[in-house]
């Protein structure tokens, strides 16, 4: 009596129906790694909570969602209809975050599919790759405080084409402008340039003298940023 509480109402005498001892085993197995997943993102990363917790739930949430197509090739393709919605009604990620819930579907749909040692073993393994990246620091940037983007606002009736050009030449190595913006009703230019300081020890000397250039209007030096949307 028991287990005809978890079987289907459109189910036959010819289903296969998953036992209440499998499920749980596999659902379990799904979080545990779910937790292992939102540990490792934790480590020398900035989360928030919302996303940790995703982290945790997801893996059990795709591995429930296969065992339950169990088969059904129409009922996966609808399935994988609503994962792909999903994306469209959530807020873009970093490539970081958006591997990391790769990763754990992977996880769940492993899990789902009942191959709990091969889940585990994939989870790990991602799991080292992502520590052993995140202790290296591969692939960042070296002297990563060099990379700078600054922001100067100046008056319309200045030429901003080569305004800056000899500051430029003697602070910096490289300097790119990557956006012109107008603001205050149009009266002035906000422009943003992404630069690479020769020397990070003269940068309040660059900021004053380009104040002097830009009559003393707002100027902002910023650590430079990848962009959330840079998948």
């Amino acid at each position: 009596m028991p287990e005809a509480i978890f079987r289907g109402l459109f189910d036959s005498d010819i289903t296969q129906v998953i036992s209440v001892t499998d499920f749980l085993l596999c659902l379990g197995c799904a979080l545990i790694l779910g937790f292992v997943m939102a540990f490792t993102y934790m480590y020398r990363s900035r989360y928030t909570k919302s996303f940790v917790v995703t982290l945790v739930l997801l893996p059990a949430v795709v591995c429930v969602v296969i065992m339950l197509v169990n088969g059904n090739v129409g009922t996966g393709v609808a399935v994988a209809g609503t994962f792909s919605l999903v994306r469209f009604r959530s807020v873009p990620g970093t490539a970081r975050e958006i591997c990391t819930l790769f990763l754990a579907m992977g996880a769940g749909l492993i899990t789902g599919m009942g191959y709990l040692g091969f889940g585990v073993l994939f989870t790990l393994l991602m799991c080292a790759v992502f520590l052993l990246c995140s202790r290296l620091d591969f692939g960042a940037r070296r002297n990563e405080e060099a990379y700078k983007t600054v922001a100067v606002t100046i008056p319309e009736d200045l030429d901003y084409t080569g305004v800056f050009a000899d500051i430029w030449e003697e602070y910096t190595r490289s300097q790119e402008l990557v956006c012109v913006k107008t603001t205050n009703m149009g009266s002035m230019f906000r422009l943003t340039y992404q630069v690479t300081l020769r020397d990070p020890a003269r940068e309040k000397e660059m900021i004053d003298k380009l104040r002097c250039r830009n009559g003393n209007l707002e100027i902002s030096v910023s650590r430079q940023e990848t962009m959330a949307a840079e998948l």
